[in-house]
């Protein structure tokens, strides 16, 4: 089992790092390869580029009261919560369907219903 992660190309793992524009200020995220791609994928969706994927992901994070002292666990987060989502079919794999066009509360209630115990898991 473990041969499918060790044997894995190397480039996946290599960290970078990325400096963009943050209300007027710059920033840089350093982040392994993988995250970059994963980030890509979701922003895609929606027709963001990466910085403003991150932008908004910060902005909308701030703007819900959440403290992002550590943004770059936090996108780490964001890449695996939405394979996460993916596989257990609470979001769509296709990639022409805006995550902005979901239904953010009946996902969510879903969510919880099945960490709960109340929904079958999908």
């Amino acid at each position: 089992m473990c041969q499918l992660f060790i044997n894995a190309d190397p480039a996946l793992w290599a960290s970078h790092t990325r400096s963009f524009r943050m209300d007027g200020m710059v920033t840089s995220v350093r982040l392994e390869e993988l995250f970059w791609r994963a980030l890509q994928t979701i922003g895609e969706r929606d027709d963001l580029t990466v910085p403003q994927l991150l932008h908004r992901l910060y902005n909308e994070s701030l703007d819900a009261g959440h403290d992002v002292g550590n943004f770059t666990s936090f996108l780490r987060v964001c890449c695996l919560r939405f394979l996460d989502l993916q596989l257990r079919g609470l979001i769509p794999t296709e990639a022409q369907i805006r995550l902005s066009d979901l239904l953010v509360d009946d996902i969510l209630t879903l969510e919880q219903s099945q960490r709960e115990g109340n929904a079958p898991r999908l």
